[in-house]
């Protein structure tokens, strides 16, 4: 399985997101270190689930566009005496 991985950049921004949200919503002042530890334990604890979602989600499209292939195919058959 791999593992989930952000760019640098990425994961600054997240945590400054995060640091953010739990000022404004919570009235709690955390720190950039503090932040960015936290989002870790987010990603790992929490983001498989969301990353596992998003894997059905791209699967259960996938399947209604084979149903839709598979239905094009039918209505172009030709009849065939053999």
């Amino acid at each position: 399985m791999s593992k989930i991985e952000f760019t640098s950049q990425q994961k600054q921004a997240m945590a400054e997101s995060l640091q953010t949200y739990l000022e404004e919503e919570l009235d709690v002042e955390i720190g950039q270190f503090d932040a960015e530890f936290m989002f870790d334990f987010i990603v790992e604890k929490l983001g498989p689930t969301f990353y596992n979602k998003g894997l059905e989600d791209a699967k259960a499209i996938m399947e209604r566009k084979m149903m839709d292939i598979g239905d094009e195919i039918y209505e172009i058959e030709q009849i065939s005496e053999f």
